[in-house]
């Protein structure tokens, strides 16, 4: 499958022309049919890429996954743990605020005693 085919495909899955795209991305609107004889600049192919919320691999064909960075590592706290630090809105959550919150999530319903989700 070729880039443009593979851009109009996710683009027709969308409800979006290839002319949508471009417009979408900034670029110009007949820019995406271009790609046939050229290859485009990379920073272009992200702007389509972002729009389509795919990889630019994935448009390149270099794998059949279309959105690998949606798999983001997780960051789990444990509630137990005496040396959780806290923060809201980019401000330390204060030790007794810290406390507050852990209190509040062990009375949960959906929560055993030691605060993990049942």
């Amino acid at each position: 499958m070729t880039l443009v085919s593979r851009i109009k495909e996710v683009a027709q899955k969308q409800n979006m022309s290839l002319i949508d795209v471009a417009l979408k991305a900034g670029i110009a609107e007949n820019s995406i049919y271009g790609w046939t004889q050229k290859t485009p600049k990379s920073d272009t192919l992200s702007k389509v890429a972002d729009v389509l919320h795919v990889s630019t691999d994935y448009l390149l064909g270099r794998t059949d996954e279309m959105n690998p960075s949606t798999t983001e590592t997780v960051k789990k706290a444990d509630i137990a743990d005496d040396e959780l630090l806290l923060s809201f809105q980019g401000k330390d959550v204060t030790p007794e605020y810290r406390d507050a919150i852990i209190a509040i999530l062990r009375t949960m319903p959906d929560r055993d005693k030691d605060g993990n989700i049942i």
